[in-house]
């Protein structure tokens, strides 16, 4: 097999490879022989079909089984005496193939060179001060007591700002009294929350227990869901219930009905301590994010570009994942999706340029991953989720996942090497 290779930049490679026509012959051969044991062919018995039949009755299939029989196998090879290992599944593209004649084939890849990381201590970075104010303290407690409300019922007057009402609504797309309506019995609407359509709730003030009203709404062009943008949906109420939002008051009561506090003070210190934990792994997180920035600027050479496509599609495929967790179905919530992929790309190059460096730092240090660590790592994946760690472990090997996992835990350690090497000052 002879292979010539051509560096198109520091990470892109082209590599030409060209298989001898008797390697192609002789594969040629042994797939016929495999065709004409199962082969039905018009005029001879089951398997007794002459080789020169099979292989011109056969012939697309067969030169397509040799491809893929031979080409990964050669891409492997020329790998591996090149002592060069691809980032991604090469791109092969010009294929000349045909019987009599030897195979040629070009191959695409990206390769990561070696490289020297430098002297980490001299990347500063500077933590943020962990400062809970009594603003902040107010408004958490502000939150306990709107989780804790309770609706009362409402007599003697129509609806007002801050109500909630449970109508039965008909809903109907455009002003045109034919057009098919949506019946929705026994909705619950709270005047005032962010996700009221424009104007809605303008249209339920003063409407009495047992009110009817009939309205269209427009919604404009900038509407955050694409398919309403610029529409007009016409709606009918029918009110059936008005309810008013009533706090309890921030006292000692309060506190003890939470369940863990005697007095208004003790659940105000609880509150100010959980606010400082969140604020101190917040500037954690902001730490760690800056320091990944500076690792980044680190990678002495481009980002391969087939890496970066990569991160963007998980990136894609995680925030529709979230999505569907939160019940939104992806393919309808309005969202340009190629241009949110676009929008991922810098934010790409820099995760996967830290990553690199941190790989590389990995290997200079010898960091690696212990069995032990493993079997912990799977046992808090089988803790979240529910089940044996057992059951776990075989559900991310068939996935494929254990191996990235173990790199997550590589990584995490050169975090943690990268950590004890930089220069931090705290604000």
């Amino acid at each position: 097999m002879k292979t010539e290779f051509v560096d198109v930049n520091e990470t892109r490679k082209r590599m030409r490879v060209e298989i001898p026509r008797a390697v192609v012959d002789g594969e040629i051969d042994r797939i016929a022989r495999d065709y004409a044991k199962k082969a039905r062919v018009p005029g001879f018995r089951p398997g007794k079909a002459p080789a020169g039949v099979i292989k011109q009755r056969f012939k697309d299939q067969i030169l397509h089984d040799v491809l893929h029989d031979l080409v990964p196998r050669a891409v492997d090879d020329a790998l591996r005496e090149r002592g060069v290992e691809a980032v991604d599944t090469p791109d092969v593209r010009d294929i000349n193939i045909e019987a009599g004649q030897a195979l040629t084939f070009t191959a695409l890849f990206d390769t990561l060179p070696p490289f020297e990381v430098g002297d980490l201590s001299t990347i500063s970075l500077r933590r943020s001060k962990v400062a809970v104010d009594d603003d902040a303290v107010a408004g958490a407690l502000q939150r306990l007591r709107d989780r804790a409300a309770r609706f009362e019922p409402v007599e003697g007057r129509g609806v007002e700002h801050g109500d909630t009402v449970t109508v039965d609504l008909t809903r109907r797309d455009g002003s045109d009294a034919a057009a098919k309506s949506e019946e929705h019995p026994n909705v619950s609407i709270e005047l005032g929350a962010k996700a009221n359509p424009p104007g809605f709730d303008g249209q339920l003030l003063g409407l009495d227990a047992g009110g009817t009203k009939a309205f269209t709404i427009h919604y404009p062009e900038d509407y955050p869901i694409g398919e309403l943008a610029k529409t007009d949906v016409s709606y009918t109420v029918v009110v059936k219930a008005i309810k008013r939002r009533v706090l309890p008051q921030l006292d000692d009561e309060f506190a003890k009905d939470l369940g863990e506090f005697e007095t208004l003070d003790g659940l105000r210190a609880r509150v100010r301590e959980d606010l400082e934990h969140e604020a101190r792994l917040a500037a954690e997180r902001e730490l760690r994010s800056e320091m990944m920035k500076a690792l980044a600027t680190r990678l002495p050479f481009a980002v391969p570009e087939s890496l970066i496509e990569r991160e963007m599609d998980r990136r894609v495929e995680d925030f529709a994942r979230r999505l569907t967790g939160q019940g939104v179905d992806p393919r309808q919530a309005g969202i340009d999706w190629r241009a949110f992929r676009d929008s991922q790309r810098d934010a790409a190059r820099d995760a996967i340029g830290a990553a690199l460096v941190l790989d590389e730092i990995a290997r200079g240090q010898q960091l690696t991953v212990s069995e032990d660590e493993v079997e912990r790592e799977v046992g808090r994946y089988a803790e979240r989720a529910g089940r044996t760690p057992a059951a776990v472990r075989a559900a991310l090997e068939k996935e494929g996942d254990l191996s990235r996992m173990i790199e997550g835990l590589r990584r995490e350690k050169s975090v943690d090497f990268v950590m004890s090497r930089v220069t931090i000052t705290n604000e």
